[in-house]
């Protein structure tokens, strides 16, 4: 039995390699998600390991949203731990984030998410003995006007050294022009896109401590034969208030846990992907393996006549589904390696850049490949294995074999519990259940599209019935045929159909709640936009404040309204917190407090009535920012404030500025004389914003406009993540087509023997492979627009307050639905129009 099914396995190469491509791609997904998050977990942890010192002594909640985190201790400080008896030396460290390097083109490089970091230079080892700054090329900078940066980020910005360089930052001098006196590597090389700018210490100190002999961190280095642990006990003591002393080590996995935290989301995001990709290649598997049960029907049963039992065919079956398997994830591993690399350029142009970085492939890896690829296959198979050992062994004496095929009543009833679950999911998390949940939502959408795909020969039964009807009157007999042949076995035709469904689904929801977000965003713009221009940019950047001052101060500009993000820990939370102006945000928008006032001082704050948590107006708060820690008042609180994306805590700009939290502004509402030259004051505006290209100025419209780009962008993305469903959707059309040619090879030579041409045969078989793209992706458009239109209803209160359904984009993917039909019938229509019709007319 092993040799005869090994032999069967073997004469069906060509059908099987089909069924193997779907296995490929999905454990290429998985496997290239799997290298590429292990690649930046790696990158990371070199980055952490490498950028520590034996103990460091920082601000004990720092800035996540640029600045230096408010930290300041002196130089005094600095010295009396260097004195310490376990101590080898302590460096102080001035930190920045937010510093540019323009490039040779006039932009920056980076700015896409990724930090621009800077720094004083020292010779101090990190916490492995190793310098942390290894010099590529000249030297380390010693004086004003001099700077090294990264070497990757000088050869993207087309520097070489000697060359004179411009920088812009976010403190108080936004443009810098210095001298690249070196290149250098920072860490083990790998920064995921970040970029390092390194000035002497007295630079720094001028641009961030206003000259003051000051810095925000320091380093002290273990002398010999003293632990970390023992240097940080002696330390301590002279820890400054708002500050903390940590081990190198514990600082490192500290950093590591929150960097795992934040690429937990990625992994999953990437293998909710390979998911998808994998069930839709489940399809393609189960539809293969029925049509090749269906086809070996006498064979299996002439083996049951000579001995063969149930078990051994079933066996038989599931050893070929094994093969395929094992031979699927090894193609699917080799392919996942470019994957990786495909999947590292796609997310570097979201600013994680990981091109410094080798590919790291894991045991858990190869494991992970092999499980799924496997246990797919194996569990598509089941069906088709059960189906095969029912083939009774009389049935090797008839000419055509029954191998039950059609569904069980019972089974029947089980896929329509599936719709009707989903249809009952659905509509209690959209109209019954508390806000609109969107786990039920989410959970009925899987019950509608699954139940669908079960139920797909009788729901799309109009469908292929309304395709018969264009046939018959564009084409004649040959629609007839196709029609005919579609019907013929409607569980294939909807089985292959149902993969492209999935995939069609998924694209069409992501345009509704995507066109329903940018219809929100446009509309909450139009409502709220009262300024006449704003600086800001798309990926919310911050800018130095500098700039705002500097358009204040052109003719015309009646007001400038700054916004600044950051974060801060109140009462021992950490929240959001965004900083304005309160004199001028009367402009940009009235606040409406629900309770209290919004008389907003250096002494107090605003807190979002989701963070009311029993306090009350004349409560007083601990905000912790950096290392500053302030009691303030509560003067009221508010339910939503449009135009700035309601944040948890609202400050005024002074209190921010007063507890050393970041001076950078992320917006900045601009407001003209009435009456004046706009063309004239936008012309003196963008004098200064030039200098400054992260900076961008527009209007309502232009910010609209920059507001869908970035939303866009992610939309781009998971259509490029979705292209490998589609992909395999279009392999399992072309397989069914492929093996139905090969089933069908008598009835095709009666046909070319009676006088059907080879165009006429090659238009029916598109015409066939047509109506399956066409049925999958109207009933994936039909669920994908359902569940978008749920999606958005249940968002509303989340910001998307406005449906729209991108009619033209969805007749687009229905058209490219058609494209895809015809392409797909290429290989299979080819092979049956080249068919010999005497030997095809006596073939069994």
């Amino acid at each position: 039995m092993l040799k005869a099914t090994f032999k069967s396995l073997l004469a069906r190469k060509a059908r099987l390699l089909m069924s193997a491509m779907a296995i490929v791609l999905g454990t290429a997904f998985v496997a290239g998600s799997l290298i590429f998050t292990d690649t930046l977990g790696r990158t990371f942890d070199g980055i952490m390991d490498g950028t520590v010192g034996d103990v460091v002594v920082q601000p004990e909640q720092t800035d996540e949203y640029g600045g230096t985190g408010g930290g300041r201790m002196s130089a005094a400080d600095v010295d009396k731990m260097a004195e310490l008896p376990g101590a080898a030396r302590a460096d102080g460290s001035v930190d920045a984030v937010g510093v540019f390097v323009v490039g040779d083109n006039g932009k920056v490089v980076g700015g896409q998410g990724a930090p621009a970091l800077a720094f004083n230079y020292t010779d101090a080892p990190n916490q492995l003995g190793e310098d942390p700054l290894v010099i590529d090329e000249g030297r380390e900078p010693q004086r004003e006007g001099e700077v090294m940066v990264d070497s990757v980020t000088a050869e993207r910005a087309g520097h070489e050294v000697g060359d004179r360089i411009s920088l812009v930052t976010t403190g108080d001098t936004p443009e810098i022009e210095a001298e690249l006196v070196g290149t250098m590597t920072f860490g083990e090389g790998g920064m995921a896109g970040a970029s390092v700018v390194v000035f002497d210490t007295k630079t720094m100190q001028k641009y961030y401590m206003d000259g003051k002999d000051q810095y925000s961190s320091v380093w002290v280095t273990a002398d010999e034969g003293v632990s970390q642990q023992e240097l940080l006990t002696q330390v301590e003591p002279l820890v400054p208030e708002g500050y903390k002393g940590w081990t190198g080590k514990g600082l490192a996995e500290e950093n590591q846990s929150d960097v795992q935290q934040a690429l937990g989301f990625i992994t999953t995001f990437l293998l909710v992907f390979a998911g998808i990709a994998l069930f839709v290649g489940s399809f393609l598997i189960i539809n293969t393996f029925s049509i090749l049960v269906a086809q070996r029907g006498r064979e299996l049963a002439l083996l049951r006549a000579i001995g063969a039992s149930r078990r051994q065919i079933v066996r038989g079956v599931l050893l070929e589904a094994f093969i395929i398997g094992v031979v699927g994830a090894t193609l699917g591993l080799a392919l996942g390696v470019v994957l990786a690399l495909g999947i590292q350029a796609l997310f570097a142009t979201f600013g994680l850049d990981l091109s410094g970085t080798g590919l790291v492939f894991t045991p858990r890896t190869v494991i992970a490949a092999y499980a799924v690829g496997i246990v797919v296959t194996m569990l598509a198979a089941w069906v088709p294995a059960r189906r095969a050992g029912s083939v009774p062994p009389v049935a090797a004496m008839r000419d055509s074999v029954d191998t039950g095929i059609g569904h069980h009543p019972i089974r029947r009833g089980l896929e329509a519990g599936v719709l009707v679950l989903g249809v009952v999911a659905f509509l209690y998390g959209l109209f019954v259940a508390d806000t609109r949940e969107l786990w039920w939502i989410g959970g009925g959408i899987v019950g509608l599209v699954l139940g669908t795909a079960f139920l797909a020969p009788f729901v799309g039964r109009p469908v292929i019935s309304g395709l018969g009807w264009v046939y018959r009157t564009a084409f004649g007999s040959i629609g007839r045929m196709a029609e005919q042949n579609s019907v013929r076995n409607p569980g294939r035709t909807a089985a292959t159909a149902s993969a492209l469904m999935i995939g069609m689904t998924l694209v069409a929801l992501m345009g509704v709640v995507a066109t329903s977000t940018t219809a929100s965003v446009d509309k909450q713009i139009e409502e709220t936009f009262r300024a006449d221009y704003i600086l800001s940019n798309a990926v919310g950047q911050p800018f130095s404040s500098t700039v705002a001052e500097r358009v204040a101060e052109v003719d015309g500009v009646r007001e400038v309204s700054p916004v600044r993000f950051s974060s801060a820990g109140v009462d021992g939370g950490q929240l959001f917190v965004t900083a304005i102006d309160p004199r001028s945000f009367e402009d940009v928008e009235k606040i409406e407090p629900t309770n209290g006032s919004a008389d907003l001082d250096k002494d107090s704050v605003m807190l979002s009535t989701k963070h009311e948590g029993g306090r009350s107006v004349g409560d007083t708060v601990e905000v912790k920012m950096g290392s500053t820690t302030r009691d303030l008042t509560v003067v009221g609180f508010y339910d939503e404030i449009q135009a700035i994306g309601s944040p948890d805590v609202l400050m005024s700009v002074d209190t921010v500025e007063s507890m050393g939290g970041s001076a950078a502004d992320n917006w900045a509402f601009i407001f003209v004389d009435e009456g004046v030259d706009k063309a004239q004051v936008e012309s003196g505006i963008e004098q200064i914003v030039d200098k400054q290209p992260l900076v961008t100025l527009k209007d309502q419209a232009g910010y609209a406009d920059e507001q869908r780009s970035s939303i866009n962008q992610l939309l781009f993305l998971i259509y490029a993540l979705l292209g490998l469903a589609i992909v395999i959707a279009v392999l399992g059309i072309v397989n069914t087509l492929g093996l139905s040619v090969m089933e069908r090879t008598r009835e095709v030579g009666l046909l070319r023997a009676v006088g059907l041409s080879r165009r006429q045969l090659w238009r029916m078989i598109t015409l066939e492979s047509v109506t399956i793209a066409l049925l999958g992706a109207l009933l994936g458009i039909v669920l994908g627009v359902v569940a978008g239109v749920a999606i958005q209803r249940s968002l509303v209160d989340d910001g998307i307050t406005e449906l729209a359904i991108p009619w033209a984009q969805m007749a687009v993917f229905v058209a490219l639905a058609g494209v895809i039909g015809v392409l797909a019938a290429l290989l299979p229509a080819r092979r049956a129009s080249r068919m010999d019709v005497l030997q095809a007319i006596s073939t069994e």
